[in-house]
């Protein structure tokens, strides 16, 4: 029961402070590069990269794109620099899930680690404040969408699963994962974008629903994707920063995958539209 409330009080502070923190852009963005610092520190430690290299990355990456597209947005490239990074992050993602079925260890693991701190999960945070300030207009309805997706998929997934999930969805990398707790997050991730679509005002219910199958699905995936990160380097959780949680990567390990693939989904819709 200690337990119990442990985990419900820091899984609350987590969710006030990125709930808080929508209502005022500079917050956001202090609150994204604080989170991308902690989680690479984590990310850093799993894959035991002993180098202050990745931190300066992040540092240009994020605060470049921040300076380039929110505070100077009228600076010619931004849009072609944000076009380059969107298809460099979604190539490494690609290779992380082919990687993710075929091989018994991840390659870039031993050997590209700081492409995986960089295209993985810097650009994870950059696209999260990008999808915040789509087409330079501050929309944190759009972030607070894609959280909540994930949020419910996760809660959904995790009780269905766990009173009746018998078979393993992927059980030599996460043996509590099920089939059926898959389809029941996906399940209720679609009802619940009709409410988002009610709430936000932002985009069409289709738009959220295609969302919520994008962000079920690779949203499990990026899940899959570190609980393999965190097996070779044979630990249960990336850290301790979260009691009854574990890390703070062990929470945002889904949004970071997902968001560069949300980001591209609303460029397609503002092409088509």
């Amino acid at each position: 029961m200690k337990e119990l409330s442990i985990r419900a009080i820091s899984g609350a502070i987590y969710v006030l402070l990125l709930i808080g923190s929508l209502y005022m852009q500079n917050a956001l963005t202090a609150l994204l590069a604080v989170f991308g610092v902690l989680s690479l520190v984590e990310f850093s430690n799993l894959i035991h990269l002993k180098s202050y290299a990745q931190y300066i990355v992040f540092i240009l990456f994020f605060g470049g794109f921040w300076f380039l597209c929110l505070w100077k947005k009228d600076i010619n490239g931004s849009d072609e620099a944000i076009q380059i990074l969107l298809v460099i992050t979604i190539f490494v993602n690609l290779i992380l899930i082919k990687d993710l079925f075929t091989a018994k260890k991840i390659p870039i693991f031993s050997s590209k680690s700081y492409i995986v701190t960089t295209f993985y999960l810097t650009s994870g945070f950059i696209f999260m404040l990008l999808i915040a300030n789509y087409q330079n207009v501050f929309t944190p309805q759009l972030l607070l969408g894609g959280f909540v997706l994930i949020w419910v998929n996760d809660s959904a997934a995790y009780l269905i699963g766990k009173n009746f999930g018998k078979q393993r969805l992927f059980p030599r990398i996460s043996p509590k994962k099920t089939v059926e707790g898959f389809l029941g997050g996906l399940f209720f991730a679609c009802i619940s974008s009709y409410f988002i679509f009610l709430y936000t005002e932002t985009l069409d219910f289709t738009s959220w629903l295609i969302l919520a199958i994008i962000v079920s699905v690779l949203g499990t995936l990026g899940d899959l994707i570190e609980s393999k990160f965190k097996r070779q380097a044979g630990v249960k959780d990336s850290g301790v920063i979260m009691p009854g949680h574990g890390g703070l990567l062990d929470r945002l390990d889904s949004i970071i995958f997902t968001s560069p693939f949300i980001y591209l989904f609303l460029r397609i819709l503002s092409y088509v539209s």
